[in-house]
């Protein structure tokens, strides 16, 4: 186990490394010139760019920025968007706490509702309830997030009025009126979610309520909702963990087109607002922080198998192995 975790934590530093490369050499390519700066500026932002090796060759400029990132953790420095010359790092992590927000009550909306429709869908399987629900999960599942957010922009806030249109801006995240701002986001960003839990709650409980230790447990006199409650929701819950715990790892990942759409000061927003705006160091920093999320979520998701259920070892010639 130990020696398949650093495995995969080696193949993980070796695919950033080889992604950061091809992100630094393609971002240095691009145009980036010295542009005059209101107020003055253009000496400082001068002076910092010769500090980073902008003005030498593109492995001289690709040493500077391998010791900085893995010395001080330095991504470089803002230039069109944020303070002028402001750290990356510090700029970034002030747009974490509106991405996190939203993204946390998403989950926790989401993940409930999700577990409780899909268990339904599977007790009532074939029958109306169960027709309801997969109705339900093919639209939410089809129709793209986006379009959640536009009609919910429009029905519940400017129609109804019921919603504010946008994200309330300050930072006072426990008042009624930011939560209230979240809602419609939160919405948005759920039922793609809850689609896709109920989805493979039904599939595995609908195949673990036709076992046979089931009908066991039936015949030595258990109720079906006690043999459902007991047995089958516990095994049906193990393959599904790894989903559950990507919700939860997506929380600080955030969503680029609803932070757009409800004008949410996060990171998804500011990555668009990068590309938009030309601050390649910030672009270059979400990036690699969307590659990161990404590559643990893979050993995360990997691992959580052997942690859930111990029947499942990991390595040994093959990714899951039942011993």
């Amino acid at each position: 186990m130990i020696k398949y975790i650093l495995k995969r934590i080696g193949l993980m530093i070796v695919s950033m490394f080889i992604i950061m490369t091809m992100l630094f050499v393609l971002i240095r390519l691009l145009p980036n010139p010295v542009v005059a700066v209101q107020g003055g500026m253009d000496a400082a932002l001068r002076e910092m760019r010769d500090a980073w090796g902008y003005n030498d060759p593109l492995m001289v400029q690709y040493g500077v920025f391998l010791k900085k990132v893995f010395t001080e953790f330095d991504w470089g420095f803002c230039t069109t968007m944020g303070t002028f010359l402001q750290p990356v790092t510090e700029y970034l992590i002030s747009k974490l706490p509106p991405t996190i927000y939203v993204n946390v009550f998403s989950v926790i909306f989401s993940i409930p509702l999700g577990v409780i429709f899909g268990i339904l869908a599977a007790v009532f399987k074939n029958k109306w309830q169960d027709q309801v629900i997969n109705v339900f999960i093919i639209i939410f599942i089809s129709v793209p997030s986006f379009v959640y957010a536009f009609l919910l922009q429009y029905i519940v806030g400017f129609k109804l009025g019921w919603c504010p249109l946008v994200f309330a801006s300050g930072t006072d995240y426990f008042s009624w009126p930011m939560f209230h701002s979240a809602i419609m986001p939160i919405l948005a960003l759920s039922f793609g979610t809850i689609a896709g839990n109920m989805r493979l709650v039904r599939a595995e409980l609908s195949e673990t309520l036709t076992t046979d230790y089931m009908l066991l447990a039936r015949t030595k006199g258990l109720t079906r909702g006690q043999a459902i409650s007991r047995h089958a929701l516990r095994n049906s819950m193990v393959p599904l963990m790894p989903s559950f715990l990507a919700d939860v790892l997506y929380v600080i990942a955030g969503s680029l087109i609803i932070e757009q759409i409800f004008a949410i000061p996060g990171i998804g927003k500011t990555y668009l607002q990068s590309i938009n705006q030309r601050d390649y160091s910030v672009f270059m920093a979400i990036s690699m922080f969307y590659v990161a999320i990404g590559l643990v979520a893979g050993i995360i998701f990997d691992l959580s198998y052997g942690f859930i259920d111990p029947r499942i070892r990991m390595g040994g010639g093959k990714t899951n192995e039942l011993s």
